[in-house]
């Protein structure tokens, strides 16, 4: 018989918290290839369609996943390996103080800031209340209660033509300030 070792590695989980006293919330949301929160609003495979939420390309309109709650997402700061989780209420406060700082048109590529983009903006945003009719789900997407999702307009022809219709970028994700 094999002696079989199991090995496994336990790592931190932090609860993310958002107190707009103390923090900045959420201001900006990136344009990512490997979003942390795996929602993807472009992504075609051999003629297959997986998932195409661009809700209208004459407008150059895409939908897609800003936060989940309660997903654990892996991280690595400085060789330090933790997961980071958000809950329903704190999505819910990020995304209404994200547009109440006016932060819909902060945006980069992958969140490199020299890599701002211009000519993009946040137009719609919501958080899911009934995974089963929610708006996403005509789109082609499953995600739960409490989960923030939006829409972007993207009139910058360089960001459209070079990243989204290339597949350079699949998805969106939040730059935060959080505890």
């Amino acid at each position: 018989t094999k002696n079989t070792i199991n090995t496994y590695i336990i790592m931190k989980t932090y609860l993310a918290t958002f107190n707009p006293k103390k923090n900045k919330g959420v201001f900006a949301i990136s344009l990512v290839e490997n979003p942390a929160m795996e929602g993807y609003f472009v992504a075609l495979k051999e003629d297959k369609e997986i998932k195409l939420a661009e809700v209208d390309k004459e407008q150059r309109i895409l939908m897609g996943l800003v936060l989940e709650p309660n997903k654990d997402v892996y991280r690595n700061q400085d060789g330090k390996e933790f997961f980071l989780r958000f809950n329903e209420e704190t999505i819910k406060e990020l995304s209404h103080n994200f547009f109440r700082l006016g932060n819909q048109s902060n945006s980069t590529i992958e969140h490199v800031n020299s890599n701002k983009i211009n000519g993009v903006t946040f137009v719609e945003s919501w958080i899911v209340e009934n995974p089963e009719i929610d708006k996403s789900t005509n789109f082609g997407f499953s995600y739960p209660k409490g989960s923030w999702v939006a829409t972007m307009k993207i009139d910058n022809d360089e960001v459209w033509n070079d990243y989204v219709k290339t597949g350079k970028v699949k998805g969106f994700s939040v730059d935060a300030m959080l505890s």
